[in-house]
């Protein structure tokens, strides 16, 4: 398998089981309909866990942009990779969407919840106020990436070439899914915790053009936020990193 299609298996595979918890929980008339912070924060993580063990031995299983460039920032991946990774990502992210989308299609069209609706496909915050909103997508994803960083082993990666395809890897799929988990359950209630550009960029780009019954607007004034928040997270832990040494 080659590393551009392990992004995209990995990603959706990440998608439709994350994406898929929120659907379990917020839409209608599903049997996990009404479960709460805790299904939804373990549901991730897991969804992190799967992805991670198919991916990580074709390509590291980056699975989210602020990975990947919080690893090239660090010296630990090639820039000259980072866009076909993304691109990857992009791709599953759509995909692992739109199974979802398939799977309760019945589901979506049945719930009058219009913020829920829009909740499944994308993040948002619980009291609106921008600084504080993109504080916590960034101290959520430098949480991650310094998990990332150490459970990777940086003593024995900082002597390989920077073209390998460093990341998540299947060794540190059961510790980084711990680590998401955390992350959602202490850091997530904020702003629900995309910590993931493309998690949530890309399903709610799909929540503005799908036809998924009675909707309200896709949020645009806020989808600044999962997409800068988690970047600023990702290159601080960078930076912190090679600080450290």
């Amino acid at each position: 398998m080659s590393a551009f299609i392990a992004e995209i298996i990995g990603t959706l595979l990440l998608i439709l089981l994350g994406v898929g918890v929120v659907a379990n929980v917020v839409l209608t008339k599903t049997n996990g309909n009404g479960g709460n912070w805790v299904l939804i924060t373990l549901g991730w993580g897991l969804a992190v866990y799967v992805g991670v063990v198919v991916a990580g031995p074709h390509s590291g299983a980056h699975l989210n942009p602020a990975v990947t460039i919080g690893l090239a920032v660090a010296g630990k991946f090639a820039w000259s990779s980072a866009l076909s990774y993304i691109i990857a990502q992009i791709i599953g992210a759509a995909l692992g969407t739109l199974m979802v989308v398939l799977m309760y299609w019945d589901h979506f069209r049945q719930t009058e919840d219009l913020n829920g609706k829009l909740g499944v496909f994308a993040t948002g915050p619980g009291i609106s106020n921008p600084v504080p909103n993109l504080l916590s997508e960034a101290f959520g994803t430098f949480v991650l990436l310094l998990g990332v960083f150490y459970i990777t082993n940086p003593m024995i990666e900082s002597s390989i070439a920077s073209d390998m395809k460093i990341g998540l890897g299947s060794v540190g799929a059961l510790p980084i899914a711990l680590f998401v988990i955390a992350i959602g359950m202490s850091l997530g209630g904020t702003t629900g915790y995309a910590i993931n550009p493309t998690r949530d960029l890309v399903p709610r780009l799909l929540h503005a053009i799908l036809p998924i019954g009675d909707k309200r607007d896709s949020n645009w004034s806020y989808a600044w936020i999962p997409l800068v928040g988690p970047i600023l997270g990702a290159v601080t832990a960078a930076g912190v990193f090679l600080s450290l040494g």
